[in-house]
C-alpha cells in the first residue's frame, strides 16, 4: 500500500511509533525514523530494504531541519510526515503542573508539528503527500488528572483540521489517528504513576468494548491506510482506533 513512498516518522524508536515503522516498511515504504533515542541494531534488522534512523530532538528546530534535509539528500523526495513523537507526563491537575512540565508537553506534542511542517511542506507540495498526527482519545473526551496532556491532544485535533484546510489546495491530506489505551512503555510509566496501580491493568483491559488492551499494531494498520492512496479522499479526519472506548456508559462487572 505504501510502495516506494518516503515516510518521515518522529518518535519511531519505540511503542506505537516503532509498530508504525515496521508496518510502513512491510507495506513497501522507505521509513525515516527521527527519535531522541537510538533504534537498536536488533530492531533495525527487522526492517527490510532502505531505511534511515536519526537521533533527533523534536523540540529543536535545527535538528528537525537537518533530519528532513538528510531525507531529501538521501532519497530525493518526501511523501509523508507522521508526527508521532509525544509524552503524557505529568499525571497532574492543571494547578499542580509546573511551567517546565507544561512547556515540555507543548514543545514535544505540538511545537514539533510546527517544525516538521515548516521544513517539510514544500517537499510535500511536490509529491502531493500527506501528514498524519498521532492524537489521543482524551483530546476529544478529556481525562482526569492530565490537564496539560489533554490540552495538547485537543490542540492536535484542532490543528489537524486547520492544516487539512490550509493544504488541501496543494493536494496534501492531513489526518490524525486517535488511540485510547495501547500497550506501550509510555502507558506502563503512566500506570506506575497512578494511585492504586494494582487495579490499573484490570481497568485498562475493561476500557475498550472490543477486547483487552491491544498492542500498537492496531494503530499501525490504521496509519498505513491513512498514508496510502486508499485514503486519497480523506482529510481532516480524527480517526478513533479505540475499540469503542468512547461510545458511552457501560456496566463493567
Amino acid at each position: 500500500m505504501l510502495k516506494a513512498k518516503i515516510v518521515f516518522l518522529t518518535g519511531g524508536a519505540d511503542g506505537i511509533g516503532w509498530e508504525c515503522a515496521k508496518a510502513y516498511n512491510k507495506s513497501g515504504a522507505v521509513v525515516c525514523i527521527a527519535d531522541k533515542n537510538p533504534v537498536t541494531a536488533q530492531k533495525q534488522s527487522e526492517l527490510k530494504g532502505e531505511h534511515v534512523c536519526m537521533l533527533c530532538d523534536v523540540t529543536n528546530e535545527q535538528k528537525i531541519k537537518e533530519a528532513i534535509e538528510t531525507v531529501i539528500y538521501t532519497f530525493g523526495r518526501l511523501d509523508a510526515i507522521h508526527n508521532n513523537a509525544g509524552i503524557a507526563h505529568p499525571s497532574k491537575p492543571l494547578h499542580d503542573t509546573r511551567d517546565d512540565e507544561w512547556n515540555l508537553l507543548l514543545n514535544i506534542n505540538l511545537k514539533s508539528i510546527l517544525y516538521t511542517t515548516r521544513h517539510g511542506i514544500e517537499h510535500l507540495k511536490k509529491s502531493k503527500g500527506t501528514i498524519l498526527n498521532t492524537s489521543s482519545m482524551v483530546g476529544s473526551i478529556g481525562q482526569e488528572n492530565h490537564a496539560a496532556y489533554v490540552a495538547t491532544k485537543g490542540a492536535v485535533n484542532a490543528l489537524t483540521k486547520a492544516m487539512a484546510l490550509d493544504y488541501a489546495p496543494d493536494g496534501i491530506r492531513v489526518n490524525a489517528i486517535s488511540p485510547a489505551a495501547i500497550k506501550t512503555g509510555t502507558l506502563k510509566a503512566w500506570s506506575d504513576e497512578q494511585p492504586g496501580k494494582e487495579l490499573i491493568e484490570k481497568y485498562l483491559d475493561n476500557l475498550q468494548p472490543l477486547g483487552k488492551l491491544p498492542e500498537g499494531d492496531v494503530i499501525a494498520d490504521a496509519a498505513v491506510f491513512l498514508l496510502s492512496d486508499a485514503a486519497r479522499f480523506i482529510t481532516g479526519c480524527i480517526l478513533p482506533v479505540s475499540g469503542g472506548a468512547e461510545l458511552g456508559y457501560r456496566t463493567i462487572l
